[in-house]
C-alpha cells in the first residue's frame, strides 16, 4: 500500500505521470498477480501494462477478464516467449504448467525436495519462437518502459539479455525471480541475475524468500524453513548517487518523481520520501518539483508525529523553507 502518492495525486503531481509495466510471464495464477489492483491502479488512466506469456490460452483467458471489467487504462496479455534473443527455442512444459521453462527441470535435484517433483515433472516439449523485450518495444512503438517484473522459471535472465535498450534507457525498478540452487539445468542463479543488474546501476532492496525441506524426512527445525531455494528480488535504480553515471535520459526530475512513485507502491517508503525531499532541496522553487506540502500532509497522517511535534521531525526540517502548510499541524 503506497503512503505519499495519494496525497501527491489530489494535490495535481501525478497529473503527467504516466506509467508503463511490462510483465513477463504474466500467467494470472490468483490476486497477487493483478498488477493494476496491487497500487499500480492509482496511475489510471495514464497506466499501460503489457503481460508476456508464452500460454496463448492464459493470455486470451486474461483478456477476456479485463475486457468484462471495463478497465480505465490500457492493459493487454501477448502470447509470446521472451528471451534473449529472436530464435527458436525448445519450452518444457511440466505437468503444472507454471513451472514451464525454456530450461528442463533438473530431475534428480527436485526429486529430493518437498513438494517440487509433482509440480515440475515435464509433461512435454514443444518449439516456440521467441522474441525479445527490446524488439517488441521497437515494433510496437513503446518508447519507455518504468517497470519490468520477470518471473519466467529460470529463463529470466535471459529476458534481462533481450531488454538492454530498456535496462540502459528507462527502466526504473525490477522485479525478478532468482533461483539459488539448480532447479533447471543449466540455469543461471541468483548470482548471475545480481551481476548483471548490478552492471546497469539497480541496487538489490529486498528478497522475498521461498524455501522447501527435504522430501519424505519426518524431522525438521523449529528455527529453519528448509533451504533457501528461489524469491522474488527487488532492484531499484539509485538516481541520487553521486558516483554513477547516468544517461541523460535518467537524469531529469521528472524521472526521479516517477522513481519515488514505484518506490512507494512496491513499498519501500522511505526511499520515495528520501527521493521527494531530494527533488524538493534541489528543485523546490519550481512548484513542480515543490512536495514540501505533500510531505508534510502525508505524515501528519500519523497521529504520533503530530503529537510529539511533527515540526522537530528532521524530515521536515529539511523542507519547510519550502513548506506553507506546516502551521496547520503545530500548536505554535
Amino acid at each position: 500500500m503506497s503512503l505519499f502518492i495519494p496525497v501527491l495525486k489530489k494535490n495535481g503531481f501525478l497529473e503527467n505521470i504516466h506509467m508503463t509495466i511490462c510483465n513477463v510471464g504474466s500467467r494470472k495464477l490468483d490476486v497477487q498477480d493483478d498488477y493494476a489492483t496491487q497500487g499500480w491502479e492509482i496511475f489510471a488512466p495514464n497506466l499501460n501494462i503489457y503481460g508476456f506469456d508464452a500460454d496463448v490460452d492464459a493470455c486470451a483467458e486474461a483478456n477476456i477478464d479485463l475486457g468484462l471489467r471495463q478497465i480505465n487504462w490500457n492493459e493487454k496479455h501477448i502470447p509470446l516467449a521472451l528471451g534473449k534473443a529472436i530464435e527458436t527455442r525448445t519450452l518444457y512444459v511440466t505437468k503444472q504448467p507454471f513451472c514451464s521453462s525454456l530450461y528442463p527441470p533438473n530431475d534428480p535435484y527436485i526429486k529430493r525436495l518437498e513438494g517440487l517433483a509433482e509440480l515440475m515433472a515435464l509433461d512435454f516439449r514443444l518449439e516456440v519462437n521467441t522474441t525479445t523485450l527490446d524488439k517488441f518495444c521497437e515494433e510496437e512503438n513503446i518508447s519507455e518502459v518504468d517497470f519490468l517484473q520477470v518471473d519466467v522459471q529460470g529463463a529470466d535472465l535471459d529476458v534481462l539479455q533481450g531488454s538492454l535498450r530498456a535496462l540502459s534507457s528507462s527502466i526504473l525498478a525490477v522485479q525478478i525471480e532468482v533461483e539459488f540452487s539448480p532447479l533447471y539445468q543449466n540455469q543461471p542463479l541468483f548470482a548471475d541475475v545480481d551481476a548483471f543488474l548490478r552492471k546497469y546501476d539497480f541496487s538489490l532492496f529486498d528478497i522475498a524468500p521461498s524455501y522447501r525441506l527435504r522430501e519424505g524426512l519426518p524431522i525438521s527445525s523449529d528455527k529453519s524453513s528448509g533451504q533457501l531455494l528461489w524469491g522474488d528480488a527487488f532492484y531499484l535504480r539509485d538516481l541520487i548517487r553521486k558516483d554513477i553515471e547516468k544517461s541523460e535520459s535518467l537524469k531529469s526530475p521528472d524521472k526521479l518523481l516517477k522513481l519515488a512513485c514505484i518506490a512507494d507502491t512496491m513499498s519501500f517508503t522511505d526511499y520515495s520520501l528520501e527521493i521527494l525531499v531530494y527533488l524538493t532541496q534541489q528543485n523546490g522553487e519550481d512548484p513542480k518539483y515543490n512536495f514540501a506540502n505533500s510531505i508534510i500532509e502525508t505524515l501528519a497522517q500519523f497521529s504520533y508525529f503530530v503529537d510529539h511535534g511533527l515540526e522537530s521531525l528532521p524530515v521536515v526540517q529539511q523542507v519547510r523553507d519550502y513548506a506553507s502548510n506546516l502551521h496547520l499541524y503545530t500548536s505554535a
